[in-house]
């Protein structure tokens, strides 16, 4: 439909919002619409839009696969996903499976129905071209900023985030997380995958040498991906490895002659685009929207070629956003680049040269003007703050334009050239500023010094007027610049002298004529070409003819019932004279009217005419005309654009429709014609296009027709009054059944007054459209955008106007929307009413029909009027309002009491009512105060209370609800500080902070309280190493001394049990008094530091320095214990502290470290005693430590430490470096070195025997040993199973020490008694089994006689082990029989010592069966102790348990010999 045009700027700051397919189509998203460019090498054509989105377009993606290329999707901030056709321009399908605003969407290079998007939420959905059907990932809650699809595996998708997160996931997986990629600090501007399907090409050059062939060899499809971060960098990703293998940093380039701050931080998008045929070279975006070549293969810190260096300007001057490539038919391949600077590049990546630029507009376009002097040259005023000067005529770049900006600083509303004065560009702005630009100078702007309040609407030149005088002296034209703005006035610029004060034309106008009332605000001018007459419109729809220079008025033209929005004089042509004083103007009513002023003109009356019928009147558009123009060369031909977004080509003579176009999506703003093309017409508009096209081209002669043009056709042909209009017209704002040229059409609606395109609900950078999909219907949609008519779709939030306040006196107002007639005679009534004695027979004003008179009558008619409006109020429930009619009416104390009783009470209200007195505003304070409790309004309720001085009550409120920090601060800053109430605040904040968790807050709470014990108390509630700490050095400061030893020791404690030592001790060492659990912890770490393995090879004496004297070298050295210390480190004194520390009884199920936990304490205690020479206690003590690990099961732990406290194997050497001899006089004392010695012996014969054994299975030969008698046993196994016939003589070794300890008599019997008490108890349970189960058997014979007889016939057999050698198994037991045994047994312990008892040695039975089987094999047992040993175990061995064994060695039991040898496993 046109033939150039400059269409809207894409859209910043999204990842891929441009594509182009295969073809060399490129959809660029601008606003909510996606434009269609077609591109070549050489030019570019915009070929149409993509309308229906209703927010703006966030992403855009064609379909790259052959025979759907023409298919492309687009997504948009209003959640939407929308498939179109390219080639028809119309949509597929629209899918709505976001429920936020979609950020980026990819359709997939592998799969031709797959489309993927993701949303600012985090949401990642899979659409399905070919099916419709939608799948929703949530791979990371994180906002998504970019999304790339593979194009070598269809599953394949990564994703960017706003937080610097790259996460690779596979859609076939449910969204499963491949890898996540960490390395940018900041936003993932783009994503591109390699073209290459492998990561080979690159292997030599990344900054990982691994060899990354042989990795993507198992994986097919592994790719390279590029990312670039708002962090500066560039980063090349292994989809194998899942990290970054090469970092490139974006280079600092120079710009305008100096060089980029890299300490500034600048406005950043880096974008990456890897092109298709080049595999090892990434193009990317930099600072000030140059382009870089990387070349991935290249060393050294230069890997970048800049493009557009072969001149200067190619280059985007601002940061650019999106790049795409595609291939030409010779295979070249060209970059399509978009930039904040609002232009569309061409790069030739071959040559990295720029082949065009196509400029593109950030705002709608208020203003085009062609040059009167320089032909062809157009200028465009456009609300992205910019002006453009378009050379339309040149033939080597189609799109030769300059951008001017300088200056400027708001939007463009009103353009003028110089009539005579090439490049003199005059523009006004939204802001009320006018300036003049040298278009062909590199010069600022000269601004006037003289503001507009409101937006320029309207510039012209002109003759001076009054006060100015210009004359030609100097050559200086006679001509004045005149601008007209939103405020309504006209002022007179001295082009010369801009700085100078410009002046209103308001003031000659009313000096020449006469005028006392005021003006009308003016909204147009128009100079007549000759300036001898001036054409002004206003506000109200009159336009005014002035006579220059007096500005004498000439003639009104009350045609326009609306305000008057653009005025055109006809050009002087060379044709008919009549023509040229044709004026031509439209308003926003839908018609323009011409008007013929020749006769005014040529023959001036002496007082103004009044001029009510027009010339011409052309009839067609639907909504109110923005601008006109006529043919420089046709007799009497004219352009107009409308709101109802058509632009309409008139014959005024014929007043004939000619040409009707509409390209244009939205409604027209302003429009030229060619100066050189008679065929050629130029608009723009709300859609920020500008669009060039041709009369003769155009399918539509006359705008579509709606409900609008209908109504104004039925108006004109009966021409009679107006009817009364419904409140609610049936069809307003709807489509109208009729069809124009075979086309269904919408008429256009109800339009907003007032000329101010500038704020009708523009958004410059961003701006959105509410048009539906069909093209039939879009202008439909943008009429119902700006009318006041509901639809069902969802409204633009963007388009919806601020909600009028509810009125005061609504049913006043009402009758004010009567029908025309009652409105009038209101008039009369009134007039009646206020100048005569009498008023009408059934008028009061301010009641019944006449409600809304009183408020022009006096004031009891108002109070009437009032009374009447708070009925209306209170059956509303508008209750405010009721009470501001009241406090109007002066019934304040009336007005609050009302708001306090319906709840509608409000600081305004408060604040005036100390105007009622102290005690109603007392009352209002406590009313307002409840009101605000139940709106939960706490803290202002409590200062209002403050108010009252009641600053208990509002302390108690505060309290109340918990707001203890409030009422804390309240309390302290208003009262004493030792008022009881604030103990009790921080108390119950403590309790509850407690009760929620927070002790670090409570604790602060007990410690404002005073409370120190509960503040050390609630931290150490944590119960961890740093929370007991830090209790324990609380109560410590506080002055708990108790409650800080105990949490030290607890945390200590703690930290032992963890193997921290040092913590421990640096925890007790804070508190003088924990000396002796110091000196515990520090045993207790020698002992663990003590090797825990059997040495089943060492040798007695091989430890040197027992461990006792390590111990008292250790303190003395760090804690300055010793025999001569006093004080808190007096031995005495540490022992007493250290003796009332819990030891529990051994049992095996306490853990390792906790049993050396309390051997150690043992151990501590019988240091201590040492110190103090008590040999007594000291051996008492060495005996429980050594028997905690030994009745705990720890035997080898127990046999170590035997060997570390008894090098030599002597108790009573105990400390080796002090020569120290233990000499023991008590009984108890003696009885409890011998059971230690006993003890020691025990574990070395042992360790004797295990080594023995352990080095005849190995072969090793032992030291040579006499022969002796006991040779004969030389060939017997240790285990009774092994031959030792290999050992000859060399396997026989003395024992080293007296075993004669081991075989003590009385100890003998006192084992062999509780041996037998236990056997007789295994009895007497057996029977107690057996009678309860014949008890049972006697309830059930049936059942349980079977189960009788089978635990009798087991019952014999398992007796047999339990009775004595002498006794026969069927000899009778009886529960009589064995009670008289276990008396007899108990009488036998009883009889024997304390100490016996008390201090135990090792098995008896065990050691004697032990050495005679060493005799056998060697001479260093004693015959003496050979018999001794045989003589117990006649005595003591007769028990089952170790009968069998005992047969091997004693004489009377020689049948027995061809046995198996005892096994000492269960012994050990």
């Amino acid at each position: 439909m046109h033939e150039r045009a400059l269409p809207a700027s894409p859209n910043w700051y999204c990842s891929r919002c441009s594509d182009v397919n295969g073809s060399g189509l490129l959809g660029v998203g601008a606003k909510n619409n996606i434009f269609l460019i077609d591109v070549s090498a050489s030019s570019c054509r915009v070929t149409g839009a993509l309308v229906g989105h209703k927010d703006l377009v966030t992403g855009f993606s064609f379909c790259q696969h052959a025979g759907q290329s023409h298919i492309c999707v687009s997504s948009s901030n209003d959640g939407t996903i929308r498939f179109w056709d390219s080639d028809s321009k119309v949509l597929i399908r629209e899918q709505v499976a976001h429920q936020n605003s979609v950020a980026a969407v990819h359709w997939s290079p592998v799969d031709k129905n797959l489309v993927v998007s993701g949303d600012e939420k985090g949401i990642v959905v899979c659409h399905w071209y070919h099916t419709g059907d939608t799948a929703s990932f949530f791979p990371e809650p994180r906002t998504i900023f970019c999304i790339t699809c593979s194009p070598h595996t269809w599953s394949s998708v990564a994703v960017g985030y706003k937080d610097g997160m790259i996460v690779l996931i596979d859609v076939s997986k449910k969204g499963e997380v491949l890898y996540r990629l960490r390395g940018h600090d900041d936003e993932i501007h783009s994503l591109a995958w390699s073209p290459l399907v492998s990561e080979d090409a690159l292997c030599t050059r990344l900054e990982d040498m691994e060899a990354t062939s042989g990795e993507s060899a198992g994986d097919e499809k592994a790719s390279y991906l590029a990312s670039g971060s708002k962090d500066q960098t560039l980063r090349i990703w292994s989809t194998v490895k899942g990290k970054s293998v090469m970092t490139m940093k974006l280079p600092y380039l120079k710009k305008r002659g100096s060089a980029v701050d890299p300490g500034v931080k600048e406005r950043l998008w880096l974008h990456v685009h890897w092109p298709k045929g080049r595999p090892t070279q990434l193009v990317s975006s930099c600072f000030g929207g140059e382009l870089v070549m990387w070349d991935l293969t290249r060393t050294g810190k230069q890997r970048w070629t800049l493009f557009g260096t072969s001149s200067e300007g190619q280059n985007h001057s601002r940061i650019t956003f999106n790049m795409s490539s595609f291939h030409l038919q010779d295979d070249r391949e060209l970059l399509i680049s978009t930039s904040m600077d609002r232009e569309i590049k061409c790069w030739d990546l071959a040559s990295l040269d720029c082949c065009w630029t196509l400029p593109t507009l950030g705002g709608f376009v208020y203003a085009l003007s062609f040059s009167p002097v320089g032909a062809g040259c157009l200028a465009l005023g456009v609300g992205d703050n910019m002006i453009r000067v378009w050379n339309t005529l040149t033939t080597q770049n189609q799109y030769d334009t300059r951008s001017f900006w300088q200056g400027i600083k708001s939007k463009v509303t009103a353009l003028a050239w110089h009539p005579k004065k090439e490049g003199s560009l005059s523009f006004g702005t939204d802001d009320g500023k006018v300036g003049i630009y040298e278009v062909f100078s590199n010069r600022p702007p000269q601004i006037s010094s003289s503001y507009h309040r409101k937006t320029v609407y309207t510039l012209a030149w002109g003759p001076p007027v009054p006060p100015m005088s210009f004359g030609a002296a100097g050559g200086k034209p006679s001509l004045s610049l005149y601008s007209c703005s939103g405020e309504g006035i006209i002022l007179q610029h001295d082009p010369y002298k801009l700085s100078g004060e410009a002046s209103d034309i308001d003031k000659l106008i009313r000096d020449t004529n006469n005028i006392k009332h005021k003006l009308s605000p003016h909204t147009d001018l128009s100079w007549k070409p000759d300036g001898k007459v001036v054409a002004i419109g206003n506000e109200d729809g009159c336009i005014e003819v002035y006579e220059a220079p007096s500005l004498r008025l000439l003639c009104s033209i009350q045609q326009h019932h609306k305000i008057i929005n653009v005025l055109r004089w006809h050009p002087d042509l060379d044709g008919p004279s009549e023509l040229r004083c044709l004026l031509a103007s439209g308003s926003s009513n839908a018609t323009v009217y011409v008007h013929d002023l020749r006769s005014v003109i040529e023959n001036p009356p002496e007082s103004p005419a009044v001029l009510t019928e027009p010339y011409r009147r052309l009839c067609g558009h639907t909504a109110k005309i923005t601008g006109m123009a006529w043919s420089p060369h046709h007799e009497a031909r004219l352009v107009t654009v409308s709101y109802d977004g058509t632009a309409q080509v008139w014959d005024v003579l014929q007043e004939a429709a000619v040409s009707n176009y509409r390209g244009h999506v939205g409604y027209l703003l302003c429009v030229d014609w060619s100066p050189v093309d008679p065929d050629v017409i130029w608009t723009g508009g709300k859609d920020f296009t500008l669009q060039e096209w041709k009369v003769s081209k155009q399918e539509f002669t006359k705008p579509p027709k709606g409900k609008k043009m209908v109504d104004l056709k039925e108006k004109m042909k009966t021409n009679t009054k107006q009817k009364k209009k419904n409140k609610k017209a049936p069809g307003a704002g709807g489509a109208a059944p009729p069809e124009a040229n075979g086309e269904h059409v919408a008429g256009g609606g109800k339009v907003a007054k007032g000329h101010e395109p500038s704020g009708e609900d523009e958004e410059d950078e961003v701006g959105s459209t509410n048009s539906p999909v069909p093209p039939s219907a879009t202008f439909e949609a943008q009429r119902k955008s700006f009318t006041a008519v509901k639809s069902k779709d969802k409204p633009d939030l963007n388009l919806l106007k601020k909600k009028k306040p509810r009125s005061m006196l609504p049913l006043s107002t009402a009758m004010d929307h009567r029908p025309k007639e009652d409105l009038l005679q209101d008039c009369v009534t009134l007039a009646s009413v206020r100048h005569s004695s009498a008023p009408p027979a059934g008028c009061v004003p301010g009641q019944g029909e006449h409600i809304h008179l009183g408020l022009f009558s006096d004031r009891q008619a108002l109070y009437h009027m009032f009374e009447t409006e708070e009925e209306g109020h209170v059956e509303a429930g508008h209750y405010d309002s009721v009470v501001y009619l009241r406090l109007w009416s002066g019934d304040l104390e009336g007005a609050l009491q009302l708001a306090a009783e319906k709840g509608e009470l409000s600081d305004h209200l408060l604040s005036i009512a100390p105007m009622a007195g102290f005690e109603v505003w007392s009352r209002t304070v406590e009313a307002f105060v409840k009101q605000l409790c139940l709106q939960e309004q706490y803290l202002k309720a409590a200062s209002h209370l403050l108010s009252l001085n009641k600053l208990y009550e509002a302390v108690g409120l505060l309290r109340s609800h918990k707001l203890y920090r409030e009422a804390i601060a309240l309390v302290k800053a208003r009262l004493p500080a030792d008022e009881p109430v604030l103990k009790e605040l921080y108390t119950c904040w403590a309790a509850t902070l407690e009760k929620d968790g927070h002790f670090s807050a409570a604790a602060k709470c007990y410690l404002a309280a005073g409370a120190s014990f509960d503040a050390a108390k609630v931290i150490a509630r944590k119960n961890d190493f740093s929370s007991l700490r830090t209790a324990a050095d609380l109560a410590r400061i506080s002055g708990e001394v108790a409650l800080a030893r105990s949490l030290a020791l607890r945390c200590a404690k703690d930290l032992v049990a963890a193997q921290d030592w040092i913590g421990a001790q640096e925890v007790l060492s804070s508190q003088e008094s924990l000396l002796v659990h110091r000196l515990h912890f520090c045993v207790a770490e020698l002992m663990t530091a003590m090797p825990v393995a059997s040495r089943v090879a060492s040798q007695p004496g091989e430890h040197r320095i027992s461990l006792q004297d390590r111990v008292r070298d250790t303190w003395q050295e760090l804690f300055g214990v010793s025999q001569s210390s006093a004080g808190h480190r007096n031995a005495g004194a540490l022992l007493q502290e250290l003796t009332s520390a819990e030891s529990p009884t051994p049992t095996a199920n306490i853990p390792l470290r906790q049993v050396q936990l309390y051997s150690s304490l043992h151990l501590t205690r019988a240091v201590l005693s040492w110190l103090l020479g008590d040999d007594g206690q000291l051996i008492k003590e060495l005996w429980q430590a050594v028997a905690w690990l030994r009745d705990a099961g720890h035997f080898y732990i127990s046999a170590e430490l035997c060997r570390w406290l008894f090098p030599d194997g002597d108790v009573s050497v105990c400390f080796r470096k002090h020569s120290t001899v233990l000499h023991h006089t008590e009984e108890e004392p003696k009885a409890a070195a011998k059971s230690l010695q006993a003890f020691v012996q025990y574990h070395r014969l042992y360790e004797h025997w295990w080594s023995n054994s352990i080095r005849i299975q190995s072969g090793v030969p032992l030291p040579a040993a006499d022969p002796g008698p006991g040779n004969k046993a030389e060939g017997e196994a240790v285990n009774g199973d092994a031959s030792e016939e290999g050992a000859g003589p060399a396997s026989r070794e003395k024992l080293d020490f007296d075993a004669s300890a081991l075989l003590s008599e009385r100890h003998a019997a006192c084992q062999a008694a509780q041996r037998s008490m236990g056997e007789i108890q295994k009895r007497l349970a057996g029977m107690v089994l057996k009678h309860s189960r014949a008890q049972g058997g006697q309830l059930d014979p049936g059942e349980n006689e079977p189960n009788a007889q089978i635990s009798a016939s087991k019952e014999p057999s398992d007796s047999q082990g339990t009775t004595d050698v002498g006794q026969h198994p069927e000899d009778p037991e009886t529960l009589l029989s064995l009670s008289a045994k276990m008396s007899e047994h108990q009488k036998r312990l009883v009889d024997l010592p304390v100490t016996i008892k008390m201090y135990p040695h090792p098995d008896v039975v065990e050691c004697c069966l032990v050495l005679l089987h060493l005799s056998k094999s060697s001479p260093s047992v004693s015959e003496s102790l050979r018999q001794k040993a045989k003589d117990l175990l006649r005595k003591h061995g007769t028990d089952a348990s170790a009968f069998k064994a005992t047969q091997q060695f004693l004489p009377s039991q020689s049948s027995v010999d061809g046995e198996k040898h005892f096994h000492c496993t269960d012994v050990c």
